[in-house]
């Protein structure tokens, strides 16, 4: 494979930062993770917050965030899936480096800053934070199993070793993600945008991150079903999906 391309702004200059929160009824966390959000030491940055119709107290939480000049705030009119409002997000975003953030508290959002450094340093175009080569708290030994499986046919079908598949924690440099299609609206984003950027040819860096695992009766959303459509998703690209003008970049290391 060809060597790193090296972009501008990992030279010197501060890249601009889009960070995207699709969000769907989380009233109780979503006031933290805003203000953990805004406390991340990154001037040059954006908030895009997606609320995909929610029927809690989501609008009027996102109604204060107005006043933020580095705060843009969008809203479905109907309720379209986690997929779709990170899609909605991608359509407005324009700084260089784009990551997504839960609104939930599952993950912290203070290593932020630990996934999207190394693009920021011209060490790789995508990276993820992999919660199993960092921490996890409290999850479900069936979920342990699928994200472990799901992570191994990722491994197997594109030839480079993944940890965590599904992940939340994924960043982009504008250049890779702007050039993947996607078509996903709910929780399939994450196997989707995996198999299509390695199928592209991009290598994908991997940082540990934590994570702490909330319940059903907390407020989790997805299920057993999105696992299966997990799985379907990833033979789909593997087999049927052709990538225009592969990117021959170095596969996935670890950090």
């Amino acid at each position: 494979m060809g060597a790193m391309e090296i972009h501008p702004e990992s030279r010197g200059t501060q890249p601009k930062l889009s960070i995207i929160i699709p969000i769907y009824n989380e009233e109780d966390s979503l006031p933290e993770v805003l203000r953990r959000v805004r406390a991340i030491a990154w001037e040059n940055r954006e908030i895009i917050l997606v609320d995909d119709c929610s029927t809690d107290k989501t609008a009027a939480i996102l109604q204060a965030e107005r006043q933020y000049p580095d705060t843009k705030v969008l809203t479905h009119g109907r309720n379209q899936g986690k997929g779709a409002a990170i899609r909605t997000g991608l359509e407005h975003f324009t700084g260089d480096i784009v990551i997504i953030q839960d609104a939930d508290l599952e993950y912290d959002p203070n290593e932020i800053l630990r996934v999207v450094r190394p693009i920021a340093e011209g060490k790789t175009l995508v990276c993820f934070g992999s919660r199993f080569i960092g921490s996890v708290e409290a999850m479900r030994l069936p979920n342990r199993i699928a994200n472990w499986i799901l992570a191994q046919m990722v491994t197997w079908l594109f030839g480079q070793r993944i940890t965590d598949e599904a992940t939340a924690y994924k960043a982009f440099h504008r250049s890779v993600i702007e050039r993947v299609p996607l078509e996903c609206r709910g929780f399939e984003f994450c196997p989707e945008v995996t198999s299509k950027v390695l199928k592209m040819k991009y290598g994908i860096l991997e940082v540990p991150v934590s994570f702490k695992a909330r319940t059903i009766a907390e407020g989790k959303k997805i299920g057993w079903r999105d696992f299966f459509t997990a799985v379907w998703t990833l033979l789909w690209v593997r087999l049927f999906w052709k990538a225009e003008n592969p990117a021959g970049l170095p596969s996935t290391r670890h950090e």
